[in-house]
């Protein structure tokens, strides 16, 4: 049995997503989201009960959806456009109305202090439009940032017979296996280089928003 990890996650990069289609076919690449602030992912679960003889006679229980809240520095508006299934005029005007967000899967992945990674992945959910919030600037600066919530379901993954709603996989310092497996299972390609990656958490360190 191979050794446990017991160190504790201190910081989160890597989040993609890629747009389904409506039969959930990939047609664009995974994009990334950087700056990536917080994120929470909750299995919805409960425990039905079966009575008899004036005490529980069984217990079964019921899966629901996987939730998904995600703070962001910044979300961009041609990401706001991909996965809320906004639309675009062709003067660049964003609209927002009676809008239907696509299918989504998406991946990220949690570090920790010796360089080690446990990745999550996501293959199909919906994300929804989130609140419209600001301040005005008074004496100090204060950086805003934007959030968004989501909830996933069960889907063919490849791999498995039955179908999932979650992936994980961890992955020690320098190593890829879980984060390709992954990423093949729910985005169907090759994931971007370790360099690349390391790159661009070098860059969220020293670039100033």
């Amino acid at each position: 049995m191979a050794e446990k990890s017991y160190r504790s996650f201190t910081g989160l990069t890597e989040f993609y997503y890629k747009v389904h289609g409506e039969d959930v076919q990939a047609v664009t690449d995974p994009e990334r989201i950087k700056y990536l602030q917080e994120i929470s992912v909750s299995k919805d679960q409960d425990i039905e009960k079966a009575y008899g003889d004036n005490q529980v006679a069984e217990m079964a229980v019921a899966n629901g959806t996987i939730e998904v809240e995600a703070g962001f520095h910044k979300l961009p508006l041609e990401d706001r456009v991909a996965l809320f299934g906004l639309e675009k005029s062709e003067d660049g005007i964003v609209s927002v109305g009676n809008d239907t967000p696509p299918y989504v899967a998406v991946m990220f992945a949690k570090t920790m202090e010796d360089g080690s990674r446990e990745y999550v992945g996501l293959p199909k959910g919906l994300f929804t439009f989130p609140e419209l919030e600001g301040n005005t600037k008074e004496d100090g600066v204060e950086f805003s940032s934007d959030s968004t919530t989501a909830e996933f379901m069960q889907a063919p993954v490849k791999g498995f017979e039955e179908e999932k709603a979650m992936l994980l996989g961890h992955d020690a310092k320098g190593a890829s296996v879980m984060k390709d497996a992954i990423w093949s299972a729910i985005f169907d390609g090759k994931a971007e280089d370790d360099s690349e990656n390391t790159s661009d958490d070098n860059a969220e360190e020293t670039e100033t928003p």
